[in-house]
């Protein structure tokens, strides 16, 4: 059993002379039985048709799966000795499968992409004529989004703007996990081992050549989502507190602003007192609401900086970011130590 951080490789993505260029597709899976055996098909017989002089391997992530899609993800890797698994020991999320893909990628590009088929592999080939004219990170931009609910589909836009709003790094509206990546931009991504994730906002911080390339989202194939609201919302909170510290003065402006509304308000019923003085100090209930207003602005603020702070403690302790419970395959790189 290893665990992760392992070094990046090292490679020579250039183009020129005669190599072989190998892209690899990283596709993290966590309960995907229903769907797995078709999307391994439609993904292969895709990458049968890159250009010459390009090869593939496939690298699928089981997440702590704890359906049958393990053990189809072994048998697929048998027959395809194109494909590798990267077995992780438990369910370490989205973001931190999809870190292990990468770290274990050996491809001059790396494409990652979901194993539900929302992502058509067929644009694949588009992205990476996109690199081979030179882009170091073609991203796909979901143009109409099939079999998705309006509540989710309004968040989504909503939590766009708000990242955007508050990051110094823009993200493009409606893009996903689903892109390819030139080796430089990989070795840059596999040194940054923070544990709170947001991998699409470190790929944009890395910077290089970026374009998009436009996609209808299908359905799911099969099966359930597993990204739950509860997901979104902690998937969200990693996206703006990785990227932003906006919150924290935020927080501090409207400390601020309500520590002044108060001292005004305290002028108001020491002049009040001063010039009617038989007058009885009235307004209770509006009080009582002052004093809770100001209690949850603080509670918020506090949590808000707890937020932080637990972010701080979970990275001070240097635990490895996923740990690999077994290969599938023969990988070079397979080494977990840092």
């Amino acid at each position: 059993m290893s665990s992760s951080s392992p070094e990046p490789v090292e490679h020579d993505p250039g183009t020129g002379g005669s190599r072989t260029q190998l892209v690899s597709v990283v596709s993290p899976v966590y309960c995907e039985e229903d769907g797995i055996e078709a999307f391994h098909a439609r993904l292969v017989e895709t990458l049968e048709h890159l250009d010459d002089g390009l090869s593939f391997e496939i690298i699928y992530v089981n997440d702590g799966s704890t359906d049958r899609s393990g053990a189809l993800l072994r048998k697929l890797c048998v027959d395809e000795p194109r494909a590798r698994l990267i077995d992780l020991s438990r369910n370490f999320g989205h973001q931190l499968a999809i870190t292990a893909g990468v770290d274990h990628a050996l491809g001059d590009a790396v494409v990652v992409i979901d194993s539900d088929l929302q992502d058509p592999p067929e644009v694949i080939l588009e992205m990476v004529e996109r690199w081979r004219a030179g882009s170091k990170v073609v991203y796909g931009v979901r143009t109409h989004r099939v079999g998705e609910s309006r509540f989710k589909l309004l968040t989504a836009r909503w939590f766009y703007r708000i990242i955007n709003s508050l990051s110094d790094v823009q993200l493009p509206p409606d893009s996903g996990d689903f892109r390819l990546m030139d080796r430089a931009v990989v070795d840059v991504l596999c040194t940054m081992r923070e544990e709170n994730r947001y991998v699409r906002g470190m790929v944009a911080w890395i910077g290089f050549s970026q374009s998009s390339v436009e996609y209808e989202r299908d359905p799911r194939h099969a099966g359930e989502t597993k990204f739950t609201v509860r997901r979104m919302v902690r998937f969200a909170s990693d996206a703006i507190t990785s990227f932003s510290e906006k919150p924290l003065r935020m927080a501090t402006q409207i400390g601020t602003t309500i520590t002044l509304l108060a001292l005004v308000v305290i002028v108001w019923v020491t002049v009040g007192q001063i010039v009617n003085p038989d007058d009885s100090v009235r307004g209770w209930p509006s009080l009582m609401a002052a004093v809770l207003f100001l209690g949850g602005v603080q509670l918020l603020c506090v949590g808000l900086l707890g937020a932080y702070i637990g972010r701080i403690y979970r990275e001070s302790k240097g635990r490895p970011l996923y740990v690999v419970a077994e290969v599938v395959g023969t990988l070079d790189n397979q080494s977990g130590s840092p």
